[in-house]
């Protein structure tokens, strides 16, 4: 272990970290238990609210979601998951940016199925997206990318995301010669190899903890224009 790293005195005991979700000991927005009826108005609606609850509560990065996408490079395919920021929210899905040639790019190439995962522990509720990606239009990732600070834009320039790098000083005079070449450039374009993805869901599941371990799980189902909710079992 490096030096700088801390240490603990005593290690945790995984198998005793437990808690109790109880609507009332969590203190969560909603003192009711989530209902079916929460959804006549569509998944999108409910998830928008507890996306904004948590907003409203200082969640860190309450639009951070763990994207599991599926790897096709070995003998036998595998999920590969990491955490990524929605940009977007409509009826349609989720967006979220990346680099199309960064492994998630690739791995969406070659299969368009993911899911998406929001985690809220200090609200007891989670939010799980799944169905097919696609790019969305140039003009939509053209106004996302109007939307990040400089440095950023400058950030998607440097990084060829996924790939080895030989050390964190390469990483960073990689970043010193795309501000030399963009130092005279307002307008930084839009990477070529970067943009946005559309989830659109075919199963989006609400989860909210309950005493017990006897949690609410409510599952939409979407198959065309066709509509399903059913209640899951923990």
């Amino acid at each position: 272990m490096p030096a700088s790293e801390p240490t603990m005195a005593t290690a945790p005991d995984l198998a005793d970290m437990r808690v109790d979700y109880g609507i009332a000991a969590r203190g969560a927005v909603e003192e009711t238990d989530l209902d079916e009826t929460w959804l006549d108005d569509g998944w999108e609606p409910l998830l928008r609210r507890w996306l904004e609850q948590a907003t409203a509560l200082g969640v860190a990065e309450p639009n951070a979601m763990v994207l599991a996408t599926v790897s096709l490079t070995g003998p036998v395919p595998r999920p590969v998951a990491r955490t990524v920021l929605c940009k977007g929210l409509s009826p349609e899905g989720v967006t979220f940016y990346t680099n199309f040639d960064s492994a998630k790019g690739t791995q969406l190439a070659a299969d368009p199925y993911a899911a998406a995962t929001f985690v809220w522990p200090a609200l007891g509720r989670q939010v799980h997206v799944r169905g097919v990606t696609e790019r969305v239009a140039p003009e939509v990732t053209q106004r996302y990318w109007d939307s990040r600070p400089r440095g950023s834009r400058l950030g998607a320039w440097a990084s060829a995301q996924s790939r080895t790098v030989a050390s964190r000083a390469d990483l960073d005079q990689s970043l010193v010669d795309v501000t030399r070449r963009f130092a005279d450039t307002e307008d930084i374009p839009v990477p070529p190899f970067w943009g946005g993805y559309l989830l659109r869901p075919d199963e989006v599941e609400f989860w909210q903890g309950r005493s017990g371990r006897l949690h609410n799980r409510i599952v939409v189902r979407i198959d065309g224009d066709t509509t399903s909710i059913d209640r899951l079992q923990p």
